[in-house]
């Protein structure tokens, strides 16, 4: 095949990091998720946590660094964002890859071996995907489902000025719920092999 990178977009609860790691698996190629915030974090060489807080979209988070003059403060969250998307554009350039999120599909919009999936599902589905994942209650798993979900959409707002299930931004978007996760991807893996040759 040819080289490729897949994104895939995902409400939480679909289960879009499960389909997208049985694509990377069936392709045999590179699968990235949350060790891209890792790889983030040993770049910037800051607290994880600070660096999550940036990651989430909070502009107000700052950073203290060294000068001549002494400690001077930044933004976290510009430099947690420019740095994810080198990260992102490095993975991308360097072999075929799946990659969960982070706004990845807008970083790598003038590629064009580059394939932007949406996953989503109704809620209750999501919110029973969770329950069973996480082994919490139902109503922990609607607190995490309504949290993250605000929190992914003001951050893609925020990267990116657009909407995450926009459909402009994306080739394909999918309900998990109709064929569930493994036919997803099988589905999926179809126009992976229709755009980017034979499987």
């Amino acid at each position: 095949m040819k080289h490729f990178v897949i994104t895939i977009g995902c409400e939480y609860g679909s289960g879009g990091p499960d389909i997208g790691k049985m694509i990377a698996e069936s392709l045999g190629v590179e699968y990235y998720d949350r060790d891209l915030v890792d790889k983030v974090v040993d770049q910037l060489g800051v607290d994880r946590e600070l660096v999550e807080k940036a990651d989430s979209g909070d502009d107000n988070v700052k950073y203290m660094f060294e000068t001549k003059l002494g400690p001077r403060y930044a933004n976290l969250t510009n430099r947690v964002i420019y740095t994810q998307f080198e990260v992102i554009r490095k993975f991308a350039a360097k072999s075929s890859c799946v990659i969960i999120g982070r706004c990845s599909d807008y970083i790598l919009k003038d590629r064009p071996d580059c394939l932007n999936i949406f996953i989503y599902a109704p809620e209750d589905v999501r919110v029973q995907h969770v329950m069973e994942s996480r082994n919490i209650s139902r109503q922990e798993a609607e607190d995490l489902v309504k949290y993250n979900d605000e929190m992914l959409h003001s951050r893609y707002k925020y990267m990116t000025g657009t909407y995450r299930g926009d459909r402009k931004n994306r080739h394909m978007m999918i309900d998990s719920s109709v064929l569930g996760l493994s036919q997803t991807a099988k589905y999926i893996l179809q126009l992976i092999d229709l755009k980017f040759g034979s499987l």
